[in-house]
C-alpha cells in the first residue's frame, strides 16, 4: 500500500509540474515583449519583416519593432530628425489629407541660385539660363514685333484703300521711325525671363545682369566706353565694306556675273527705299532712332540675353558665332520675299548681305566679350554704325561729290576717339594701377 501512495504522489507531482510548464509557456506567448509582431512590414521603412516570432529590430532599417508595438512610438534614440525648409528653396508643395507629409505633383523643377545685387555684374564665371532660353526668347521677341507691326499696317490698310496712298505712308520717314520704337518689344521678354534669378527681381536689376549699366563705372571709364563706341562704330563701317567688296568678287569669279549691273533693279537693303525720299528733318529723326532704340534693344536681346546665355552653354567661340550668325539671319527675313520670284538672284543677293551682316555681328560679339560683358561700348557702336550707314546713303542720293569728305571726316573721328582712348588708359594705368 504504502509503494502504491508514493507512486500516485509521484504522478501528481508530475502532473503539476506539467500544468506549471503549460501555464508558464501561456503567459510568455501572451507577454507584450514575446508575442508576435503580426506585421507583415516595417512601419517606419517599409521593408519586407521575416516570419519569426519573437523578431525583435528591423533587419533593414534596425527599429525597434518591440518598443514600437509596447508604447506606440518610437524609442527616443531613434526619433526622426527634424527637416529645416531654407527660405531660398522654391515653394510649390500641394498638401495631401495628411497635412504633415507635403507632396509635390507636376514636373521636377531644378534649383535656381539667385543672385544678389552685388554680384549682378560679376557673373562670368557663373552658370545661367539655358540653350532653349537663350535661342528661343529672342525669336519668339521678334515674332512677336513682327506680328504687331504686320497687325498695325493691316489695321491702317483697313482705313486706306488705295494702294498708293498706302505705299507712301509706309515707306515715309515718319511711320519708319513709328515702327521702330516697336523694336523695344525685343527687351520685354529678356526683362521678365531674367528676374527669377534676381533675389531682388526689379527691371533695373535685369537691365544690370543683362549688361546694361554703368555701375562701377566713374565719368572717365564712361568716357572710354563712348569712344570705344565712336571708334568701332566707324571701324564696322570699313570692315562691312571690306565684306561687301570681297563677296562681291568671289562671287563674280565663281558664277561669271556682273553683280552690280544684273542687280541694280534689286534693292539690297531696306535703307535704299527709306532714304530715297528723306529730307534732313528725316535723316535726324532716323539717327536719333538709330542710336537710341535700335542699337540699344538689339544689343540687350542678342549680346546681353543670347550670347551670354550660349557662351556658358557651348563656349566662348561658339556662343559668339551662333549668336552672329541668327542676328544675320533674321536681318534677312524679307529677302525670303524674292527666293518664290528668282531663287538664282535670292541666292546671291542673300550671300552680298549675309556676309557683312556676320562680319558687323562678330565685331560686336568680340567687343562685348573684350568689354566684359558690359554694353555702353557694344551699344553705341551698333547705334553709330547703323547712323553711319543712314547718313552715307543719304549723302550717296542726295550729294555723291561730298562723300569723299565724310569718309574723311570718318577717318579724323576714328583717329581722335583711339588717340583719347589710349591717352587715358595710359594715364590711368601709370597713375593709378586702373585697367578697364
Amino acid at each position: 500500500m504504502s509503494d502504491k501512495k508514493d507512486q500516485d504522489n509521484l504522478e501528481n507531482e508530475d502532473t503539476l509540474k506539467l500544468e506549471k510548464e503549460e501555464l508558464s509557456n501561456e503567459e510568455v506567448k501572451n507577454s507584450p515583449s514575446k508575442k508576435k509582431m503580426n506585421w507583415e512590414f516595417c512601419p517606419s521603412c517599409g521593408n519586407k519583416l521575416p516570419g519569426i516570432d519573437r523578431l525583435r529590430f528591423c533587419t533593414r532599417c534596425g527599429i525597434d519593432l518591440q518598443y514600437l508595438k509596447e508604447h506606440k512610438t518610437l524609442p527616443p534614440h531613434q526619433q526622426p530628425k527634424t527637416y529645416t525648409q531654407y527660405e531660398n528653396y522654391p515653394k510649390y508643395p500641394q498638401y495631401s489629407h495628411n497635412a504633415q507629409y507635403p507632396v509635390t505633383y507636376g514636373r521636377y523643377r531644378p534649383f535656381i541660385e539667385k543672385i544678389s545685387d552685388e554680384d549682378l555684374t560679376n557673373t562670368k564665371n557663373r552658370k545661367l539660363w539655358g540653350k532653349l532660353a537663350s535661342l528661343g526668347i529672342p525669336l519668339a521677341g521678334f515674332v512677336v514685333m513682327n506680328l504687331i507691326v504686320v497687325g498695325f499696317i493691316v489695321l491702317i490698310a483697313l482705313f486706306t484703300l488705295n494702294y498708293e496712298s498706302l505705299y507712301n505712308l509706309i515707306t515715309s520717314n515718319f511711320f519708319i521711325v513709328l515702327t521702330s520704337l516697336f523694336e523695344f518689344i525685343l527687351i520685354l521678354l529678356p526683362l521678365i525671363y531674367v528676374r527669377k534669378y534676381l533675389q531682388r527681381p526689379t527691371y533695373k536689376n535685369s537691365l544690370i545682369l543683362l549688361g546694361f549699366t554703368s555701375r562701377g563705372y566713374d565719368k572717365i571709364r564712361i568716357l572710354k566706353e563712348v569712344l570705344l563706341g565712336l571708334s568701332f562704330g566707324v571701324i564696322g563701317i570699313f570692315l562691312v565694306s571690306f565684306a561687301s567688296i570681297a563677296t562681291e568678287i568671289v562671287l563674280e569669279s565663281l558664277f561669271n556675273i556682273n553683280i552690280i549691273s544684273e542687280s541694280v533693279n534689286i534693292p539690297t537693303d531696306d535703307i535704299d527705299v527709306i532714304i530715297s525720299g528723306a529730307d534732313i528733318f528725316g535723316l535726324v529723326l532716323l539717327t536719333a532712332v538709330m542710336l537710341l532704340v535700335v542699337g540699344t534693344s538689339e544689343e540687350i536681346l542678342f549680346r546681353g540675353f543670347m550670347q551670354k546665355g550660349l557662351v556658358r552653354n557651348f563656349g566662348e567661340k561658339w556662343g559668339i558665332f551662333i549668336t552672329a550668325f541668327i542676328f544675320a539671319i533674321i536681318h534677312l527675313i524679307t529677302l525670303i520675299f524674292i527666293a518664290f520670284a528668282s531663287p538664282f538672284e535670292f541666292f546671291i543677293i542673300f550671300l552680298l548681305m549675309f556676309v557683312p551682316y556676320l562680319a558687323i555681328s562678330l565685331l560686336l560679339g568680340l567687343l562685348f566679350k573684350w568689354r566684359n560683358e558690359n554694353l555702353i561700348a557694344v551699344v553705341l557702336t551698333h547705334g553709330v554704325y547703323n547712323s553711319i550707314t543712314i547718313i552715307i546713303s543719304f549723302i550717296a542720293y542726295n550729294a555723291p561729290q561730298a562723300l569723299l569728305m565724310f569718309i574723311f571726316i570718318l577717318l579724323l573721328m576714328l583717329s581722335f576717339s583711339l588717340i583719347i582712348y589710349f591717352y587715358l588708359q595710359n594715364f590711368y594705368q601709370r597713375n593709378s594701377s586702373f585697367t578697364a
